[in-house]
């Protein structure tokens, strides 16, 4: 009995250590799921430096990216990218936004994969990550056909701003 005691905490240990990847962060009102990090993201900082553009073989946690492309809404530039690699139902895709070539003045930015009602979808909050948004954004299971990734802004006087990028799939 022991033996199994020990072998189960060096087990749990060896998982919790091996874990790299921020799982998605909900703003839903539901239960996060198990080993969510932490939704509170540091007061981010206004960044007035223009964003890389993203290239094929850099900058995304797993290698290459795909640049999802630019819009404008509400008057900001906002520009997202994701980790290259094949968007699969259930499992999840690290997404990048810049809003006017970094933080821009967000309060919060809040993504998801799916359908612009966000049924069926898990909204993350996007942190501050070298000076732009990030978050992993779990895909619906099963995945809309017409899905996209949309991003929602939160402006510090409470307005948002909703807008929307292909995959890229």
């Amino acid at each position: 009995m022991q033996r199994i005691l020990i072998a189960a905490i060096v087990l749990g240990a060896l998982i919790v250590a091996g874990c790299e990847q921020k799982p998605p962060q909900s703003n839903s009102g539901t239960t996060p799921p198990a080993g969510a990090a932490k939704q509170d993201a540091a007061e981010p900082k206004k960044d007035a430096a223009p964003a890389p553009k993203p290239e094929a073989g850099h900058g995304g946690h797993g290698g290459p990216v795909v640049d999802l492309g630019e819009t404008t809404v509400d008057g900001m530039k906002v520009r997202a990218s994701r980790d290259a690699g094949e968007i699969k139902a259930g499992g999840d895709s690290p997404v990048d936004i810049w809003i006017d070539g970094g933080l821009g003045d967000a309060a919060a930015v809040r993504l998801w994969i799916g359908i612009e009602s966000a049924k069926g979808s898990l909204k993350a909050k996007a942190e501050n990550e070298d000076g732009h948004w990030h978050t992993h954004s779990e895909v619906p299971d099963p995945l809309p056909a017409d899905s996209k990734l949309w991003v929602e802004i939160e402006h510090k006087d409470g307005k948002k701003s909703l807008c929307s990028f292909d995959l890229n799939r």
